[in-house]
């Protein structure tokens, strides 16, 4: 891949900074899409007014599109969800208008999405081939894809169903902060399956995505299911602190908002990477225990 040039929308991220520097360790050219002016040559300005020139993107083997306000940052009002639709789906149109515009020399789109798109679906195996949940995020994720799958009828369209990383950066921050100061404990019923992944095989699945064939829904989770409790007990037998102080279902929708706490701390979605693993890529961390002491232990 290092005579290639990969160009990323939403670089600014967690993910968007790790794929940018192992894709850069490997001498591959990165362009990132950014929302201010351009201080140098890896860089183009875009949605400030402007239209996307397609000449941007042709030639690049592959389009990385991760733009999308934090689903982290809490309680989600009435604005925030609003933002959280329009940051996603906004930047999705313009990418997939620009790529129909190429034609057939469209460079492929490898398209965030969330395994929100599954929303709370108890006791049910999650492929790729299932059908989406109806919480909030899963309403937005439904809206997601289909802007992206648009392209798809000048290239190869790959969407990214992220589970959460387990990272001190993501998903970890607040329970780290919580468990730090004694107040782990149970969300809600603490059995929900949570999907999981780490950031390492995060970045490692995206470039598997980018070199294969792979498109439409590619799950980007761990192969081995996790429980919100076990995650939670892991943390604070990591962290040596107790894990005790339970968080009932109706103080994190007091809390946090329905539609915020529905979507990401009580949903139970066990989504697998089928896709990935029968293209056969390999996990570095396979259980949610082996990625929390890869950055905790």
């Amino acid at each position: 891949m290092n005579d290639s040039r990969i160009v990323i929308s939403g670089a600014s991220g967690l993910i968007g900074g790790a794929l940018t520097r192992s894709l850069r360790a490997d001498g591959t050219r990165v362009v990132h899409l950014v929302r201010r002016p351009a201080r140098g040559a890896d860089e183009v300005e875009w949605l400030t007014g402007s239209p996307l020139d397609p000449d941007v993107l042709a030639g690049a083997a592959a389009v990385v599109n991760l733009n999308g306000a934090s689903i982290g940052r809490l309680p989600w009002g009435a604005s925030y969800r609003d933002t959280l639709r329009r940051s996603r789906l906004e930047p999705t149109a313009v990418l997939a208008d620009a790529l129909l515009a190429l034609g057939t020399a469209a460079p492929a789109l490898l398209s965030a999405s969330a395994v929100g798109y599954y929303g709370n679906q108890p006791g049910a195996r999650l492929d790729e081939a299932s059908a989406p949940g109806e919480t909030f995020l899963a309403e937005i994720c439904v809206e997601w894809e289909r802007e992206a799958m648009r392209a798809a009828d000048a290239t190869r369209v790959a969407l990214l169903r992220t589970a959460p990383i387990l990272h001190p950066d993501a998903v970890l921050k607040p329970m780290i902060a919580l468990t730090r100061v004694g107040l782990g404990g149970p969300l809600g019923s603490g059995r929900q399956v949570w999907p999981w992944i780490s950031l390492e095989d995060e970045v490692s699945a995206i470039r598997h995505v980018i070199d294969s064939d792979l498109h439409g829904p590619v799950n980007l989770t761990g192969p081995h299911r996790a429980t919100a409790g076990g995650i939670g007990r892991t943390l604070a037998s990591l962290m040596h602190r107790p894990y005790l102080i339970p968080a009932p279902a109706w103080a994190l929708r007091l809390g946090l908002g329905r539609a915020a706490a529905d979507s990401l701390l009580l949903a139970d979605a066990d989504a697998v990477p089928d896709a990935l693993t029968g293209s056969g890529f390999e996990f570095r961390h396979p259980t949610a225990p082996a990625a929390l002491a890869a950055v905790l232990g």
